[in-house]
């Protein structure tokens, strides 16, 4: 990459420092991260990532030993810090349970208390696997897992939605901070789970609020699909940009075909931030379901990961079917820019048309 301009050449250190040939990354989409789509994006010379949130140590292992298979690229694992333990309600669980009713199988006796894997035991699993970065969401690694990571040379990333969040991030360590938008796609990273909808920022005020504020470099994610967005995210301040929606209907995502043709028809306005797949903020499609469940006489929804569990039995429906309006499609504001190409074609040219825009 020509480094011509001021923010090609930081994005070039920021290629050098870790491995790649484009600072293009895969975001780590919790359950939408196939090895083999970051094989095609490593192999095009991007980041490759995982989103572990809900794979024990066994799976962690495969996943990775998958992606070297394929490429010997860098790539990063991501994993959630646990919330606090939720606070259940047995009669708001029973309200969602009959809403939920209406849309997919009954919510069986016991759903939701499904809960995600160990953290402790994932953490040793993605130390074990050593990739390139270890990233978090949803607040910081503890100091021992920091010091852990650092004495085994691995990177630390942290995943944060505000200037406040970002600079606890640098103050713990981290080697780098990945600042979502509220354009963006999935969950809401917030350090506070209930500050999510409060503390949206959009990423055009974020990126340069951030970099101002940090030494370290900033990668900037959501809203970005294209080389328009990506060329805008490195004038403001960032090194790289990650993109999850833009990659969602390459066809090594093995997305199911109803959500990869509604994530081509949609406009910005057609998504929408819910707590009603997880009980976490998330952006999604504005399904039928999630209108449903936004409407007055809908029930509020169950904590994290309480509600998760409620919806299971839905969700998993929903893709057997192959019917978006139940499904848990998450989409960020520019699914419309989201293409049916491979994902190696997606990254080459969001590279090419960064460094005609800025050459």
């Amino acid at each position: 990459m020509p480094d011509t301009h001021p923010a090609l050449a930081r994005a070039r250190a920021f290629c050098e420092r870790y491995g790649l040939r484009r600072p293009i990354l895969l975001a780590p989409m919790a359950g939408a991260c196939p090895p083999a789509l970051s094989v095609a994006v490593m192999r095009a010379g991007g980041l490759g990532a995982c989103g572990a949130l809900l794979m024990g140590p066994p799976a962690i292992r495969d996943w990775a030993a998958a992606v070297r298979a394929g490429s010997d690229g860098p790539f990063q694992i991501n994993l959630w810090i646990p919330d606090p333990a939720p606070v259940r309600d047995a009669g708001r669980e029973a309200e969602v349970a009959a809403f939920l009713g209406g849309f997919g199988p009954a919510v069986a006796p016991g759903a939701g208390d499904a809960r995600p894997p160990d953290f402790s035991a994932q953490c040793d699993a993605l130390i074990e696997a050593a990739p390139a970065v270890v990233s978090s969401v949803m607040g910081l690694y503890p100091p021992d897992v920091v010091a852990r990571l650092k004495a085994k040379g691995i990177a630390w990333w942290a995943n944060v939605s505000t200037v406040a969040e970002a600079m606890a991030a640098e103050a713990a360590g981290a080697d780098a901070v990945a600042v979502q938008g509220a354009e963006a796609g999935g969950h809401r990273g917030c350090f506070e789970a209930g500050q999510a909808e409060a503390g949206m920022v959009g990423l055009v005020a974020l990126v340069p609020a951030v970099a101002d504020a940090v030494r370290i470099p900033v990668v900037a994610t959501g809203g970005i699909a294209d080389a328009r967005a990506a060329a805008a995210a490195l004038l403001l301040g960032a090194s790289a940009v990650q993109v999850g929606t833009g990659f969602l209907r390459c066809p090594e995502a093995g997305l199911p075909p109803a959500w990869a043709a509604a994530l081509g028809r949609a406009r910005p306005e057609d998504t929408r931030v819910t707590r009603a797949f997880s009980g976490r903020a998330g952006r999604s499609l504005a399904t039928a379901y999630v209108r449903a469940a936004a409407s007055p006489e809908a029930p509020s929804p169950a904590p994290y990961p309480v509600q998760r569990g409620l919806t299971a039995a839905m969700r998993e429906a929903a893709v057997r079917e192959n019917d978006v309006e139940r499904m848990q499609a998450w989409a960020g504001q520019a699914a419309g820019l989201a293409r049916a190409v491979p994902a190696g074609t997606v990254v080459e040219e969001i590279a090419a048309g960064v460094e005609a825009l800025l050459r």
